[in-house]
C-alpha cells in the first residue's frame, strides 16, 4: 500500500503472525546461547575445561559435568515446553479461516496466508482478519458496525462507513474484481486512533480517514457481510504494533543473585590467591625436605608450581557456587507456579477457567510488589450498566436489594425484620408486554406512580425514552435489540422501556414510542449533541398534540448552572439525593426539560442553519446558540446508574492497600467514569485529605499544576523501615488526563509527575493510549526502585502488561491477547488479592529461606577445604571423597531444605488476610538480600571453623580402642563430612526453629537423607565396588572401622551442638528485642488457633461507607461527540423496525385528579397542565438503609 510499498517494492506482506521465540533447527543453538549468558553456566564451563588439565585438577570430570548437563537439560525441557504453547497459540489464529476474493471466487483461505491487496469478506461476529479499508457492506449507507473491545477496552458498539464509489459494488463479486484503484497510506504504526491515506480510483482522489478501516482485533457485529481491502497485516497491524515488544523477565532476586555470585567470584579468587601465595611460601620453605617423595618437574619451581595451584583450589573451591543452587531454584519455581494453578479458591466455575501461570520463572517476585498497574473496563469492572436509583419530583426511588450479601455487612436481626416482601421482590412489569425480561427492580412505589399517571414520572420516563442517540432493532414482533453507543444510555432507555415508555423505532426527524400501551410519534427537530466540554446533550420534538420540548440531561453541575430559580427548592432535595446516590458510587445524570415558543424556535432554528453552515468559527456560534436554548430549564430529577464492578473489587483494592500496595489505574475511558469507579470500588476515599485533578492543556500548565501540590515530608529512613501491625492510611489522590499525562511524561516533567504521584495513595490515568500505559509503567520502573505489576484483559493493556516486571491478564470479554501476553492469568479481579498475599508472599518467603540456608550449607561445605590447606601444605588435595562431594548437593541436603522451599508457610492463607501487613517485608527485601547474605558467610565460616578443628582435635594423636592410630587422612575425611551432613541435620533444626507447617514429607525428606547418606557411604566404601573399580572407590573399609568408635559420635554430637548454640542464642534475643512483623504475628495467630480449636473465620466484611460529600459521579456516559449528527443525517440507521401493534386498551388506575406536586414552582408541567402559582414547603426526605414505612397510597 502506497508508500510502504514503494520502500519495499519486491515484499508481499502476508498475514502471519508468531510469538514464538525457536524452531527445529535454532532452538538448539539459541537455547545453549541464552544460558550460558547466566555467569553461573559460563563459570561451570570454564570449570569444566580446567578439569580437563590434568596438571592443575584434582577432581574427576564427572563431578562437574553431571550436574551441569542436569540444569542444561532441565532449562532446555521448560523452554521447549513454553515455546510449544506459543506455537500452539500461533497456529491457532494463523490458522483461522477467511474468505477470499482469488480468480474472481470466493475461497477460504487460512489467515497467515492473506496478503497485502486482498479483497476479503467478513460475516457477522466474525474477527476481523487484518487492517483493512472497508469497500462495502449488507447494511444501508455501507455502514458497518464493530466492536473494539481488544483495541481500546470499550464494549460499545462503533460504527465505520465506505467511500459511496466503493459501497455501490455491493456484494458483486465480478465488480469487486473488476475494481482498479490505488492506495496510498501512511507506513505501519501505532495510532489507533488516527489514519491518513488517499484512494485513486477513475481519475478521481478520495481522502482516507480513521472511518473508513476495520483494523484487526476488532470483531464484527449486527452486520450481515461487509467487504475489505487487506492494507496491512500480520506485525504490520496497529494491533500487533501496540503490542510491543516481548522482553525477558527475571526477577529482582535473579538480578540480586547475579551481583552476589560476582562477589563470591571475587572472594573465591581471593581464596585462591592466598592458597597459591601459602603454597610458594611452602615450596620455598618446605618443599625441599620432600622432593625425595614428591620431585619436582624439570623446570617447575615454586612460582609456577603456586600459579598451578591457583587454579587447582579454583576447581575444588568450585562449590562456594554449586550448579545444584539452579537446578533447586527452578524446581522451587515450577513447584509453587503448580500451586498457582491447583488452587481452587483462584477457580472461575462460571467460565470454567482456572489460574494459569504461563511463566514459572517470576513466583517470588509477586511476593515483593509495590505498585498495581490496573485497567478500568473488564478488569476492575464488569462494563455492565444498571438503572439502579432515580429521584422524580424531589422523592427518591431506590433499587433496594437489602440482601446481606449485596450490601456487604452483617445485617442485624432488629434491620432484618423491616425488611418487607414489597422492597426485596423484584417488580413485576408483566403489564408492559415490551419490557425487557433481564431488567429488574425493586422499588414497586415507583411502577405504581407510573401506572397512576402522575405527571412527573411520566414526563422522566419520557425524556428517557426521547433525548438519547440510541437505535432499536426489531428483528421479530416484540422483541427489542437496542444498540448504544455507550453502555449507559443503553440501561437509561431500557428503564424507560420498562415502566412503559418503550422506544420503539426512529428516522433522521421522528422517534417513535410506546407510552403505557399508546403509539405515539415525536417530530425530532434537533439534537444538540454530547461533547467533553457541554457535558450533556438536548434533543428538542413536537409531540404528536404540536406542542414544542426540550429535554436534556447532563452532569449535574452543568445543568444546576442552567435551572430557572423557581427550581431552587427542589434542586436542594435533589442535591442531597444525588450525594447519596454518589456516596455509593453511582453514575449520575441530571434531568430537566423546557417548553418553547413557536416563533422563538422558528427564529432560533434559522440562526441554527446560518451557523451550521459558515466557514469559520462554526462549533463556537453553535455553542453560542446552545447556551441560549438551554436556559430556563426545569428540574425533573436525576437518574443513578451502576457500572457494576466485578464480584470483590472493593475489598481486594482494600486489602492490597493495607499491605501498602499503590494501585493505579491506567484506563482509556473519560475522567468523570474514571472516578466514578474510583470511589466506588475505594481505592478514592472521601478520607483522602484530597483528590488532586491535572487537567493543563500545555506543558506549562501540566508542569505548574503538578508543582503546585503540597510537599509532603518523608519519614527518617529508620521510621521507612520500621514495621508495625497498623495500617498506612492514604493521604492523596491523583487523577490525570490522557492530554495532561502527555505533557507529564516529557523529559522536564516526568520528574515532577513522578513525585506527586508517589505522594498519592491512589493515581487514575484517563484517556490513556496503550503506548501510554507502558510508558507511565516504564516511568515507574526507571526512578523507582520497586517491582511493578500491570493487570489487563484486552489487547490495549498488552503494551503494560509486557512492560511490568509482573504481567497479569483477565480472561474476560475482551478476547485472550492479555492472557497471551502475561505471566499470570485468572478470571477475576478478586484472584489478585490471593496471588499476591497468598501465593506471591509465600513463594517469596520460601525462596528467601532456600537461598539463605542453601549458601550457608555450602560455604560451610567449602571453607573446610580452605582451613585443611594449611594443614596439607598447599597441596590442593581434598578433605572429602570425591564422590561425597559430586552427591552432597544432589542427594545428601538437596531435599531437607527443597521440602522447606515447597511446603513451608509462616501463616495460613486464612491469617494471611487476616494480615496483610505481612507483605511488607517482601517490599522492603528483608529476607534476603546483601546484608543478609553476608551475615550467611560469617555465620558459614564460624561452622567451618567448628567443624573443621574439633575433629582435627578429637583425632589428633588419639588411637582405637585396640590400640591402633585413628589419626589417619580416610577416616579424618569420613567424620568430617559425615559432620557435613550433621550440621545440614542442624540446618534443619535451625528451620525448624522457623517452620510453622511442618508436614510428613519434610519429615521423610529430612530424615531420608541421613539413611541415604549411611547407605550410600557404606555401599561406596565397601569391599565389592572397590574390587570392580579399585581407582574410583579407594575408601575402602573406612565407614566400618571409623563409625564404630564411640568418639567419633561424641565429636558429631559436639560439633553439632557448638553449630547450632549460636543460632538459639541469636533467635531467641532477636524474638525479645527486635521482633520481625511475623514474630509479632504468629503467636498471636498460634493462640486464636488454639482457642478457637477449628478453622480461623474470615475476614470481617468491610461496612459500607456511606460519604456525604459534595462530589457527585458527574456526567455518567462514556460518549463520543458526533453521534448526533450521525442520527440526524439519517447515516446511523438501521433497517426499519417491524411494524408495532397499537394497543387501544386504556389503563385501569388512572388517579390524576387529586395530584400535588412537591416542589415545583414553575406554573407549568410536563403533563402540560398548569399548577398553582403557589407552591408549598418541600418536606425533605431521609434516606434511610431500609424503608419502614409503606408509602401511603400504595
Amino acid at each position: 500500500p502506497g508508500q510502504y510499498q514503494e520502500k519495499h517494492p519486491m515484499k508481499r506482506e502476508t498475514n502471519a503472525i508468531k510469538t514464538s521465540k525457536y524452531n527445529l533447527l535454532t532452538f538448539l543453538p539459541l537455547n545453549l546461547f541464552e544460558q550460558f549468558q547466566r555467569i553461573a553456566n559460563a563459570y561451570f564451563l570454564v570449570l569444566l575445561v580446567l578439569q580437563l588439565i590434568p596438571q592443575i585438577s584434582s577432581l574427576s570430570w564427572f563431578t562437574t559435568v553431571v550436574p551441569l548437563v542436569l540444569v542444561l537439560l532441565f532449562t532446555a525441557a521448560k523452554d521447549a515446553s513454553d515455546d510449544l504453547n506459543r506455537h500452539r497459540s500461533d497456529n491457532r489464529v494463523n490458522n483461522r479461516r477467511v474468505q477470499v476474493l482469488i480468480d474472481r471466487k470466493l475461497r477460504s483461505e487460512k489467515w497467515m496466508d492473506v496478503q497485502v491487496g486482498d479483497i476479503i469478506k467478513l460475516e457477522n461476529n466474525q474477527f476481523v482478519t487484518a487492517d483493512l479499508l472497508l469497500l462495502s457492506s449488507s447494511e444501508p449507507l455501507n455502514l458497518v458496525y464493530i466492536e473494539t473491545a481488544e483495541l481500546d477496552g470499550e464494549t460499545n458498539l462503533k460504527v465505520r462507513q465506505a467511500l459511496p464509489v466503493t459501497g455501490d459494488l455491493g456484494d458483486d463479486v465480478e465488480k469487486l474484481a473488476d475494481f482498479n484503484g490505488e492506495v496510498r497510506c501512511e507506513p505501519p504504526n501505532n495510532r489507533l486512533d488516527r489514519f491518513t491515506g488517499t484512494l485513486s480510483c477513475g481519475g478521481q482522489k478520495y481522502p482516507l480517514d480513521n472511518e473508513k478501516m476495520i483494523l484487526r482485533g476488532c470483531t464484527l457485529r449486527n452486520t450481515e457481510w461487509c467487504f475489505g481491502l487487506v492494507l496491512f497485516g500480520g506485525p504490520d497491524t496497529k494491533l500487533m504494533q501496540n503490542c510491543g515488544k516481548s522482553t525477558f523477565k527475571r526477577t529482582s532476586i535473579d538480578r540480586l543473585m547475579n551481583v552476589l555470585v560476582l562477589c563470591i567470584f571475587g572472594f573465591l579468587a581471593f581464596m585462591c590467591a592466598v592458597l597459591a601465595l601459602g603454597n610458594l611460601f611452602w615450596e620455598r620453605n618446605k618443599g625441599s625436605s620432600f622432593t625425595a617423595f614428591l620431585p619436582p618437574l624439570d623446570g617447575n619451581g615454586p612460582g609456577f608450581s603456586a600459579f598451578l595451584t591457583f587454579w587447582s583450589y579454583v576447581i575444588i573451591l568450585n562449590t562456594v557456587v554449586p550448579i545444584s543452587l539452579y537446578v533447586s531454584v527452578e524446581l522451587i519455581r515450577l513447584g509453587n507456579s503448580f500451586y498457582i494453578e491447583w488452587d481452587r479458591k483462584m477457580y472461575y466455575a462460571r467460565n470454567d477457567t482456572p489460574a494459569e501461570a504461563r511463566t514459572t520463572t517470576l513466583n517470588e517476585e509477586l511476593g515483593q510488589i509495590k505498585y498495581v498497574f490496573s485497567d478500568k473496563t473488564g478488569t476492575l469492572t464488569q462494563n455492565i450498566m444498571t438503572f439502579n436509583k432515580c429521584s422524580i419530583n424531589g422523592k427518591s426511588y431506590a433499587w433496594t436489594d437489602c440482601s446481606p450479601h449485596r450490601l456487604g455487612f452483617c445485617v442485624p436481626d432488629a434491620a432484618t425484620s423491616l425488611l418487607s416482601p414489597q422492597h426485596t421482590e423484584t417488580v413485576d412489569f408483566s403489564f408492559n408486554r415490551l419490557a425487557d425480561p433481564r431488567f429488574t427492580f425493586h422499588d414497586h412505589a415507583l411502577v405504581e406512580a407510573v401506572k397512576q399517571e402522575q405527571p412527573e414520572v411520566q414526563a422522566f420516563f419520557r425524556l428517557l425514552a426521547l433525548c438519547h442517540t440510541v437505535m432499536a432493532e426489531e428483528k421479530t414482533e416484540g422483541e427489542l435489540f437496542y444498540q448504544a453507543q455507550s453502555p449507559d444510555e443503553g440501561a437509561l432507555v431500557t428503564a424507560a422501556r420498562n415502566f412503559g415508555f418503550v422506544f420503539r423505532s426512529r428516522t433522521p426527524d421522528s422517534i417513535s414510542i410506546v407510552e403505557m400501551g399508546q403509539q405515539r410519534r415525536y417530530e425530532l427537530l434537533a439534537i444538540l449533541d454530547f461533547n467533553n466540554v457541554r457535558k450533556r446533550m438536548s434533543v428538542i420534538v413536537r409531540s404528536p398534540e404540536g406542542k414544542l420540548c426540550l429535554y436534556c440531561k447532563g452532569a449535574d453541575t452543568i445543568i444546576y448552572e442552567r435551572l430557572d430559580p423557581s427550581c431552587s427548592k427542589l434542586m436542594d432535595v435533589t442535591t442531597e439525593h444525588l450525594n447519596e446516590f454518589a456516596g455509593e458510587g453511582l453514575r449520575t445524570l441530571a434531568l430537566a426539560y423546557k417548553h418553547l415558543d413557536e416563533d422563538y424556535f422558528r427564529d432560533w432554528r434559522r440562526r441554527h442553519h446560518e451557523a451550521s453552515t459558515v466557514l469559520e468559527d462554526r462549533e463556537d456560534q453553535l455553542d453560542q446558540l446552545y447556551e441560549e436554548v438551554e436556559t430556563d430549564l426545569l428540574l425533573l430529577g436525576a437518574t443513578a446508574i451502576e457500572d457494576k464492578l466485578q464480584d470483590g473489587v472493593p475489598q481486594t483494592i482494600e486489602q492490597l492497600s493495607k499491605a501498602d500496595i499503590k494501585i493505579w489505574v491506567l484506563t482509556g475511558d473519560k475522567q468523570e467514569t474514571a472516578e466514578n469507579i474510583g470511589y466506588s470500588c475505594n481505592l478514592l476515599r472521601e478520607e483522602m485529605k484530597e483528590v488532586f485533578v491535572v487537567s493543563g492543556n500545555s506543558l506549562d500548565d501540566v508542569r505548574r499544576e503538578l508543582r503546585s501540590v503540597p510537599e509532603t515530608p518523608l519519614p527518617p529512613p529508620a521510621a521507612r523501615r520500621a514495621l508495625s501491625l497498623s495500617t498506612a492510611n492514604g493521604e492523596y489522590g491523583l487523577v490525570i488526563n490522557g492530554h495532561s499525562l502527555a505533557y507529564a511524561l516529557e523529559r522536564g516533567v516526568e520528574r515532577d509527575f513522578l513525585r506527586t504521584a508517589c505522594l498519592c495513595r491512589a493515581v487514575i490515568c484517563c484517556r490513556v493510549t496503550p503506548l501510554q500505559k507502558a510508558q507511565v509503567v516504564e516511568l515507574v520502573k526507571t526512578y523507582k526502585r520497586a517491582v511493578t505489576l500491570a493487570i489487563g484483559d484486552g489487547a490495549n493493556d498488552v503494551s503494560m502488561i509486557r512492560a511490568a516486571h509482573i504481567g497479569v491478564g483477565i480472561s474476560g470479554q475482551e478476547g485472550m491477547q492479555a492472557v497471551l501476553s502475561s505471566d499470570f492469568s485468572f478470571a477475576q479481579f478478586r484472584f489478585l488479592q490471593r496471588l499476591l498475599l497468598v501465593h506471591g508472599r509465600w513463594s517469596y518467603l520460601r525462596m528467601c529461606k532456600f537461598l539463605r540456608y542453601f549458601f550457608y550449607k555450602n560455604f560451610t561445605f567449602t571453607f573446610v577445604h580452605f582451613w585443611f590447606a594449611f594443614f596439607c601444605g598447599f597441596s590442593a588435595q581434598t578433605v572429602y571423597d570425591e564422590w561425597f562431594i559430586t552427591l552432597y548437593n544432589l542427594v545428601y541436603t538437596a531435599l531437607p531444605v527443597l521440602g522447606m522451599s515447597l511446603f513451608d508457610q509462616d501463616v495460613n492463607d486464612a491469617w494471611s488476610f487476616q494480615h496483610p501487613q505481612l507483605y511488607v517485608p517482601g517490599q522492603l527485601n528483608l529476607y534476603f538480600s546483601k546484608a543478609a547474605f553476608f551475615r550467611c558467610a560469617l555465620h558459614s565460616c564460624y561452622s567451618s571453623l567448628v567443624l573443621f578443628f574439633v575433629p582435627y582435635a578429637a583425632v589428633l594423636d588419639s588411637v582405637r580402642h585396640d590400640g591402633k592410630d585413628a589419626a589417619d587422612y580416610q577416616s579424618f575425611a569420613l567424620l568430617t563430612q559425615t559432620l557435613c551432613v550433621y550440621v545440614c541435620v542442624c540446618v534443619c533444626v535451625q528451620l525448624g526453629l522457623e517452620m510453622a507447617f511442618w508436614t510428613a514429607v519434610n519429615t521423610f525428606f529430612v530424615v531420608g537423607s541421613l539413611a541415604m547418606y549411611f547407605a550410600v557411604t557404606f555401599t561406596m566404601y565397601s569391599d565389592g565396588l572397590f574390587l570392580a573399580l579399585p581407582s574410583a572407590f579407594h575408601f575402602i573399609g573406612t565407614g566400618r572401622n571409623a563409625l564404630n568408635q564411640p568418639g567419633a559420635w561424641l565429636t558429631i554430637l559436639l560439633t553439632s551442638i557448638l553449630c547450632l548454640l549460636p543460632v538459639v542464642t541469636l533467635r531467641f534475643l532477636s524474638l525479645q528485642l527486635r521482633p520481625t512483623i511475623n514474630d509479632k504475628v504468629r503467636p498471636e495467630v498460634m493462640l486464636k488457633v488454639r482457642q478457637a480449636k477449628a478453622t480461623p473465620p474470615p475476614p470481617p466484611r468491610r461496612a459500607r461507607m456511606r460519604r456525604t460529600s459534595s462530589r457527585r459521579s458527574g456526567y455518567a456516559f462514556s460518549h463520543a461527540q458526533g453521534y448526533g449528527d450521525l442520527v440526524t443525517s439519517g447515516r446511523f440507521l438501521r433497517r426499519p423496525a417491524a411494524t408495532p401493534r397499537t394497543s387501544g386498551s386504556a389503563l385501569v388506575g388512572r388517579a390524576t385528579a387529586g395530584f400535588s406536586p412537591m416542589g415545583r414552582s414553575a406554573g407549568y408541567s410536563p403533563a402540560g397542565r398548569q399548577h398553582n402559582a403557589k407552591v408549598p414547603d418541600v418536606q425533605v426526605t431521609s434516606l434511610q438503609m431500609y424503608r419502614t414505612m409503606a408509602e401511603p397510597g400504595l
